[in-house]
């Protein structure tokens, strides 16, 4: 088995994990799979359509891109890669480069406003498409990093779901790649030779993010498993020991009853008041 049969071996298992874990596939569903142009929804397409061939319920995949009218764009390279794919597919053309730039200063940073741009026109396009799920190609590392920022400016334990409902009901948002590591998506990329599109309005990472990313990135060096071990801890969550007011009633009687209500007291050593 050569390398890339290997590391898709891998992918498509932890994948797999995920669409089982999160029930993100079923029988029926029409799946939006909106394709960036970058290493991850490639990567995410790719695998969705392998896996389709051998599994156990019927759905359909749509794979969809924006076309923002960014300067550089090469016009004609995702219509031919996904011309030669056997799925149905549709790029749409949306200026929302120029939208963004009128409305932001040059200084800042256009990641918020593009996004809710981009999905008002995903959610439109998926309703009139007949689609009831959208599929994203975010990663584990994107979700860590995700956690990260809230936890150190907005003070939120939160991060990115594997799947979530819309504010109106309309679909489901799935991550399937939400347990894969993107430095394999990188090689998996590299090795199938995707036509990389990049992203010329902002680059790939900027600002908070980027310092987030250097971070863990030094982390590494002494805990060379971290990201696998915030990744474990996102699934491991003991609510009871958490301060949120708003879960206490719901979690303080199972942990009493699990002889659990305050396992580190004798960990202190000192006085706490």
């Amino acid at each position: 088995m050569g390398e890339l049969q290997r590391l898709e071996k891998r992918i498509a298992s932890q994948m797999g994990t995920a669409i089982h874990d999160f029930s993100l596939i079923e029988d029926g569903d029409h799946i939006m799979v909106c394709l960036s142009g970058g290493k991850d929804s490639y990567t995410l397409l790719d695998l969705l359509m392998r896996a389709r061939r051998r599994a156990p319920v019927e759905f359909q995949l749509t794979a969809f891109h924006l076309d923002q009218k960014q300067p550089g764009y090469p016009e004609g390279v995702l219509q031919g890669y996904l011309e030669e794919l056997d799925i149905p597919f549709e790029i749409c053309a949306e200026d929302t480069y120029s939208v963004v730039r009128e409305k932001l200063p040059a200084d800042a940073t256009p990641c918020s406003l593009c996004s809710r741009l981009r999905r008002g026109i995903i959610y439109g396009r998926a309703g009139d498409l007949g689609c009831n799920k959208i599929a994203l190609g975010h990663h584990r590392d994107d979700s860590i990093e995700t956690l990260l920022l809230n936890l150190f400016h907005s003070g939120q334990l939160q991060a990115m779901p594997a799947r979530y409902t819309t504010d109106d009901g309309r679909f489901d948002v799935i991550r399937p790649l939400i347990f894969v590591a993107e430095d394999e998506i990188e090689s998996y990329a590299k090795l199938r030779e995707f036509p990389i599109i990049p992203c010329n309005l902002c680059g790939s990472i900027q600002g908070r993010r980027q310092f987030v990313r250097q971070l863990l990135d030094e982390l590494e060096e002494t805990i060379p498993d971290v990201r696998n071990s915030v990744l474990a801890a996102m699934k491991n969550v003991r609510r009871s020991h958490l301060l949120d007011e708003s879960i206490w009633d719901s979690v303080a009687g199972a942990a009493v009853a699990a002889g659990d209500a305050a396992p580190d007291a004798e960990e202190f050593t000192a006085p706490l008041f």
